[in-house]
């Protein structure tokens, strides 16, 4: 770790023997090494995390990222690219810091190691970049940002993979309450970094002016003005249906999703936000459903149906996913919200060995020939009708930079029969980062009820958490 003095360089190799033999390595004098182990991060100064761990984060709403992208100037693209420069070293800094403060034997395992190592990365090219002063400083800056997304579609994964591994090492509670954090930090920054590339490319595009008739009114950047739940539910519901269907087989009776209450209900929402939640809500749901009536003696039967409620208040817009699938097993109900710990822990790793990748949008797999592979981003089931109505975007037409495709695509192309024990526990980190709320209650020997809670006005800071609150757990 990053220690300086004696006294403490002395501590830091006390932790590393201790380190050392919790892994199975002799570290004697004169004793060889059994077995080597990964390497453990590489020592850095200090000073320049200190400087910009001291510094706190200021968090946005999506009510503020909607005015502020609807009145686009170049001073106003300028002074968003200069947010996004100062807010991504910033908020790197904390969960590096939270890193530093895991027990060592828990960083030094290959998969938090490399995460380590990519967050060190990205905060050291951030931090250095200078003020954006022109347009095409701003192009620069986009490229690098948009590199910089690229190269962390690995690291959902290799943290899912790290604290699976570690979880003897560490308390559930401390171990679920870090990557709580680290996760929505992440999304935090996907979210202001995406904003602001959306932004510039809706900057160069010629309809964003106010006297185009053509200009999108929807989209503000990343930003669906009004989201409705019920073409949230219907879309997803599609695509996991079909996809379900080529899982169990053509003769497969699926279940249908009947939806009531107010459908009209609209939100301002980042449209990948909720359909990763929906999304995977009504995969467990028509899998619990579909598994019963396969283990259910006799010929096959209708199978009940999925029912979704939408529920409009005066803040809040209520979901509620219904199903009679069996409800969750006993011994698998305590964990349900936990990223480290289970009974299916096991199985779940080799799992996640199979992703290479995961977009933070909707967990991405597809099967070629019986083989797992990364989907490529280019390959979707959504028509090119679809990418113009929902404004899904593939690169911008200025800076080259490769944008995030439309999380269907990757709903789509997902295994169902591969589990990763991440779809519950990260769609409540989704749910309340915009300070909502997803609940779970399970009749065991009937079915689920879920209830997802979301801000009807946009007015709700995303939730942070910073090093001094960590400090205070």
């Amino acid at each position: 770790m990053l220690r300086t003095c004696p006294q403490k360089a002395q501590w830091s190799l006390g932790l590393t023997r201790r380190a050392a033999s919790c892994v199975g390595i002799r570290t004697s004098v004169g004793v060889p090494q059994v077995r080597r182990a990964h390497a453990p991060p590489p020592w850095r100064p200090a000073y320049s995390l200190d400087q910009w761990v001291a510094k706190e984060a200021r968090p946005i709403s999506l009510r503020q990222l909607m005015v502020f992208g609807r009145t686009l100037t170049e001073s106003r693209l300028i002074g968003s690219a200069n947010y996004v420069r100062t807010e991504l070293p910033t908020r790197l800094a904390h969960r590096i810091r939270d890193m530093q403060t895991l027990p060592y034997v828990v960083v030094t395992n290959p998969h938090i190691s490399q995460v380590y190592e990519l967050y060190y990365k990205a905060f050291e090219g951030l931090r250095r970049l200078p003020e954006v002063k022109t347009l095409e400083d701003n192009e620069r800056f986009c490229e690098k940002v948009g590199q910089s997304l690229q190269e962390h579609l690995t690291v959902i994964p290799k943290l899912a993979m790290g604290v699976l591994e570690c979880r003897g090492l560490m308390g559930q509670a401390d171990m679920d309450r870090f990557m709580n954090t680290i996760l929505r930090s992440r999304i935090s920054r996907r979210v202001i970094a995406e904003q602001h590339i959306a932004l510039t490319e809706t900057f160069h595009n010629p309809h964003h002016f106010p006297e185009s008739p053509l200009r999108e009114a929807e989209f503000v950047g990343e930003v669906l003005v009004k989201c409705n739940a019920k073409d949230v539910v219907t879309r997803c519901g599609q695509e996991v249906a079909a996809l379900a269907q080529i899982a169990y087989g053509p003769s497969t009776l699926i279940p249908s999703i009947n939806l009531s209450g107010h459908l009209h209900a609209t939100f301002p929402y980042i449209l990948s936000h909720i359909e990763y939640i929906i999304g995977e809500l009504l995969r467990n749901s028509i899998q619990g459903i579909v598994e019963r009536q396969k283990a259910t003696p006799g010929p096959p039967t209708k199978p009940p149906p999925i029912e979704v409620t939408v529920c409009e208040a005066q803040q809040h817009v209520i979901i509620r996913v219904s199903d009679q699938g069996g409800g969750i097993p006993r011994d698998v109900l305590p964990h349900i919200w936990s990223f480290s710990k289970g009974p299916r822990s096991d199985s779940t790793l080799q799992n996640l060995n199979q992703v290479p990748k995961m977009a933070a949008t909707l967990q991405e797999l597809r099967v070629e020939g019986g083989k797992t592979t990364a989907p490529d981003p280019k390959s979707s089931t959504i028509s090119k009708m679809d990418i113009a109505t929902h404004n899904f975007r593939s690169s911008s037409p200025k800076s080259g930079v490769l944008m995030h495709d439309s999380s269907l695509a990757s709903l789509s192309s997902r295994d169902p029969n591969l589990r990763l024990g991440m779809g519950l526990p990260l769609s409540r980190v989704y749910a309340e980062y915009w300070a909502g709320s997803l609940e779970l209650h399970s009749l065991e020997g009937y079915g689920v009820d879920a209830f997802l809670q979301i801000s009807k006005l946009g007015n709700k800071n995303e939730q942070l958490t910073m090093r001094a609150s960590m400090d205070a757990v």
